[in-house]
């Protein structure tokens, strides 16, 4: 695997967040991604369930934005920090994304502080969440 591949998918995950662009997201999530929450105990797993949680938090996050980015030696993965504001609250986190050999998201890990940005965000997707698996039992 290539930086380089990694690099481009990056590329298309920012303009995916620039543009709103969700048809980005389908393309660049590996069918059997796993989601680990700030918040929930188990990762969740599976494209349908991530790009679910991944365009949520998208229209939860208010004036977010990206403001460094450090990829490993191996060229398979991405740190992004990012700050945001939920329902008042300020936070500050990083995304840490892994990529397979087609660019394809295989694995997003989330870190979030402070604690009151993450309750913020944990009561918003929380109920978000709810909806959809009662929708999908």
């Amino acid at each position: 695997m290539t930086i380089e591949i990694t690099k481009q998918a990056v590329q298309l995950w920012h303009q995916m967040i620039k543009t709103g662009d969700l048809s980005i997201l389908n393309d660049l999530l590996s069918d059997d991604v796993v989601f680990r929450s700030p918040v929930a105990h188990k990762p969740y797993g599976g494209k349908q369930v991530v790009f679910f949680i991944l365009s949520n938090v998208i229209q939860v996050f208010q004036d977010f934005k990206y403001h460094r980015e450090f990829y490993t030696d191996d060229g398979e993965s991405v740190v992004l920090e990012f700050s945001a504001n939920v329902s008042g609250k300020s936070l500050k986190g990083i995304d840490m994304i892994r990529f397979d050999e087609q660019g394809k998201i295989t694995d997003f890990e989330v870190m979030i502080r402070p604690m009151s940005g993450l309750a913020a965000l944990a009561e918003q997707m929380g109920a978000r969440l709810a909806q959809y698996q009662t929708a999908q039992s």
